[in-house]
């Protein structure tokens, strides 16, 4: 038998229903990745993948310094005195010999030498000939940019690898090359030549996969387009994902002059890779990584660190998951952040879970990353917290219409036993129940086209046409508790609920629903002993858990601010000057002459004595700055707003001069100074930590410059 229509039309309403109940958190979270994924795909992602990313490695704890590679730099001082640049073929001769009379495994030359340079081209070619473990550079000609060439005897011994890199579209390094196909030629890097150098290994196609180089027992995995935080990026050559080391600095170093004057150890090149570059600013061979900006040769040393620390130190190499997994943890975060929020239900329990496994996940890719892999952090995250946002704001929308039609239905019901009125804009009656005349005591004649002011006394009057306006001019339900005396002399307690209906003319109605409660009244009165006890008991623990956050987030000895409220107002100072592209300045101050104070007169006077700074410090500041405590004698000060170096400057000589000043502590006078470092967001770091090092170090100088004054280092 066909269904009819009507019944075909409910049933697969019905179908659709249980389908949705049942199957509700696979279809959100599945929509919900999908989106993700797609604007994965469209690089919308990219930015936020690659900051995470960067964060990642300046997260990770500091390596040790890799003494297998040295690099001996070119400096401005260097040029000053050398008095050209290039150097000359003498000046380049006499260098590589010295190196080479320490016994290196590998010397790297990473400055281009296509050309001589008079005088002495003779010794230099000489030089060149007779050292099988020197490699120089070139550049291959690319898409963007014109290459340039080896030098010619080098490149006839095959001593030549190029020094192209590869930029991400925020023109940063991420990705090593350790090959390059080019006019039908196959070309080694500079950094791969170097290695095999001192590995003393020949390249092997991998056991797993031919396609892959192998050196050793370690498989280096060739970079795909959609390898880890990338999605269809440039995979041309044989590419790697970098692992740096560490921060610029990283790598031992020597200054060109050192090495040429005679004042360096053999013992400090014995047996490395010698690496010969430019670190001086006005040659601009510079290279942006997750670290921040760096030299050119130490992006080359930190690619050479790479290849051997694997090989020799089982040294993690990054590798990525493939896509299809990478899909399903994606899906599998949407599916977290859809049930914790269906069962969860309320947005203050969903927001709360979602910020812990927020946190979860960030912290698992983190520890995935110390292993070696890369794994996606801010796709799954964005998943996460959209599926929460679209299953919270379904299920609000849901008890909302679910709300208002238990209220149509409360009101219906209730407009027929209890008291009911409807008034126009002018605030008269224009309809009464029964229930609502016999309550007042009047019939409803003599009600019908009235105001309160012509039937109640005049306070009780007003404070009914007080509340009958503000929902006239606010347009919002309210409801109302009062009490209520009729015409007959009967008290009540009553409450009224006033809402607004517009008929299909647009006349604006008042509706009022009356319920007595008395009886609900003389219970509450009852119960307000025990109410009035449980709002003590709450004041209390309210007091109790300001003291906690206080003492959490404050100095014990001097009340300011500790390291962490600290960090937290910075952080908060950073983004608002981004925002507003504002200037902030932060002071690192260290008291000269506290250790004294302790030895002299004793710990007592000692904290006497950081209480009194701190009160001084506070008192010579603006309100909008911010005096903090890190510890022992240290304190910093963060200038919000800062319109220039010279205010900044102004500020520090006003706190030198306040410091300076005798206290009286204990009947002891104590006399100290202070030493003050500064740096300037964005001048001199964009990084809350960055900036307070630079401060930090900026101090030091204070000290070395002889103490009760200001620096900032360049």
């Amino acid at each position: 038998m066909v269904p009819s229509p009507v019944n075909a039309s409910a049933l697969w309403k019905a179908g659709l229903q249980t389908v949705w109940q049942r199957g509700r958190v696979w279809i959100t979270a599945s929509g919900v990745a999908a989106g993700i994924i797609g604007l994965r795909m469209a690089g919308v992602l990219q930015i936020g993948e690659f900051a995470l990313y960067d964060q990642m490695f300046r997260w990770r704890p500091a390596e040790t310094v890799d003494e297998r590679i040295v690099l001996v730099t070119v400096e401005e001082s260097d040029l000053d005195r050398l008095q050209q640049w290039p150097m000359s073929d003498a000046q380049l001769s006499d260098l590589l010999n010295r190196i080479d009379q320490a016994k290196p495994k590998a010397i790297g030359l990473d400055i281009y030498r296509n050309f001589a340079v008079a005088p002495a081209a003779t010794e230099l070619k000489q030089t060149f000939q007779r050292l099988p473990n020197l490699i120089g550079i070139a550049k291959l000609q690319d898409s963007t940019t014109s290459g340039v060439g080896p030098n010619p005897l080098l490149a006839q011994k095959k001593q030549v690898g190029f020094n192209n890199v590869i930029t991400d579209d925020d023109q940063r390094v991420r990705r090593s090359i350790l090959y390059w196909t080019a006019d039908g030629k196959l070309y080694e890097s500079f950094a791969l030549k170097l290695a095999l150098l001192h590995l003393k290994l020949e390249p092997q196609p991998s056991r797993r996969d031919p396609s892959h180089l192998q050196l050793g027992n370690v498989e280096f995995s060739q970079f795909k387009p959609n390898d880890g935080i990338y999605n269809r990026a440039n995979a041309g050559a044989y590419q790697l994902l970098a692992n740096f080391r560490g921060k610029p600095g990283s790598f031992s170093r020597i200054r060109l002059m050192d090495l040429l004057e005679g004042k360096v150890d053999p013992a400090r090149l014995r047996d490395r890779i010698v690496l010969i570059g430019s670190i001086a600013s006005s040659l601009n061979d510079t290279a942006n990584t997750p670290y921040g900006t760096g030299s050119g040769v130490e992006l080359q040393a930190n690619f050479i660190s790479q290849i051997i620390s694997a090989v020799q130190d089982n040294r993690s190499l990054l590798h990525a998951l493939p896509e299809p997994i990478e899909w399903g943890w994606i899906l599998l975060w949407s599916w977290l952040g859809t049930t914790v929020s269906w069962r969860l239900r309320t947005p203050p329990k969903s927001l709360l879970a979602i910020t812990g496994g927020s946190m979860v996940l960030v912290g698992m890719g983190f520890l995935a990353f110390l292993a070696g892999w890369v794994v996606p952090v801010v796709p799954p995250l964005l998943g996460l917290v959209t599926a929460a946002t679209v299953v919270t704001g379904y299920i609000a929308h849901s008890e909302e219409e679910l709300k208002r039609s238990k209220e149509f239905l409360h009101r219906i019901i209730n407009s027929i036993p209890d008291p009911v009125f409807v008034k126009d804009k002018h605030h008269r009656w224009i309809v009464i129940n029964e229930a609502y005349a016999r309550f007042v005591g009047k019939p409803i004649e003599s009600l019908l086209g009235q105001s309160v002011y012509e039937i109640f006394p005049t306070a009780q009057a007003k404070e009914f046409w007080d509340q009958d306006d503000w929902v006239f001019r606010h347009q919002i339900e309210q409801e109302n508790e009062e009490t209520f005396t009729n015409l007959q002399g009967l008290q009540y307690h009553i409450a009224t609920k006033r809402s607004l209906h517009r008929d299909s003319a647009g006349n604006v109605l008042l509706v009022g629903v009356i319920r007595d409660i008395t009886k609900r009244k003389s219970i509450e009165d009852a119960l307000k002993r025990t109410t009035a006890e449980l709002s003590r008991s709450n004041a209390q623990l309210r007091m109790s858990q300001d003291h906690l956050s206080y003492l959490a987030n404050h100095d014990s000895l001097t009340g300011l601010p500790n390291r962490k409220l600290f960090n937290e107002r910075l952080v908060e100072a950073l983004v608002w000057a981004r925002q507003g592209k504002q200037q902030i300045a932060l002071l690192f101050l260290d008291l000269d002459g506290f250790k004294a104070v302790n030895d002299t007169l004793g710990h007592g006077v000692g904290d006497l004595l950081l209480q009194a700074v701190a009160r001084r410090l506070s008192t010579c500041l603006r309100s909008s700055d911010t005096v903090a405590r890190l510890g022992g004698d240290e304190f910093v000060v963060i200038l919000p707003a800062i319109p220039g170096y010279e205010e900044v400057q102004r500020v520090a000589q006003k706190i030198l001069s306040t410091l300076s000043e005798p206290f009286s502590l204990d009947h002891h006078g104590v006399q100290v100074t202070t030493s003050i470092g500064i740096s300037i967001y964005p001048n001199d770091a964009e990084e809350a930590e960055e900036l307070l090092q630079i401060a930090d170090n900026a101090m030091y100088e204070a000290k070395k410059l002889g103490k009760n004054q200001f620096s900032m280092v360049a």
